[in-house]
């Protein structure tokens, strides 16, 4: 018999309420090499909320969860690669932390860019070739 099956619901929800860690995931996008049947797709599998964040449609979608963590998606904006998830983690300083990155063997695939009104990114891709991108919001 196994341990786990000797866990009470207690437990679980103990572990469920523990303190959150420092630098959690924050957002997830998408970036989608056709835009409009991602967004076809996802408000037909998921209960999401999807909102674009210009008149077209064509721009930046937002995609609202209620709780937990949400996102967004785009027209991938890199030429002839396939489409992708890409998950950012929050930090208080996104300059010291892309540049902390780097100097621990990570590459940076675009250094910190301000979306104004927002806040700022960077995306890197860890020594092993995983991307993941920073984020620090305005305040």
């Amino acid at each position: 018999m196994s341990a786990h099956q000797n866990v009470t619901f207690e437990e679980i929800i103990s572990i469920l309420k523990e303190t959150p860690v420092p630098n959690p995931f924050c957002h997830v996008e998408l970036n989608t090499t056709d835009l409009p049947k991602a967004k076809d797709f996802y408000k037909k599998l998921f209960d999401w909320k999807l909102e674009d964040m210009d008149s077209s449609g064509g721009g930046y979608t937002m995609i609202r969860v209620g709780e937990g963590t949400g996102g967004g998606m785009m027209t991938n904006p890199i030429p002839g690669a396939p489409s992708f998830w890409l998950a950012y983690v929050l930090v208080d300083d996104i300059q010291a932390s892309t540049k902390k990155a780097k100097s621990l063997g990570a590459s940076v695939m675009k250094d910190v860019t301000e979306i104004p009104g927002y806040g700022s990114f960077s995306v890197l891709a860890d020594p092993t070739g995983a991307h993941f991108a920073l984020w620090k919001p305005t305040k």
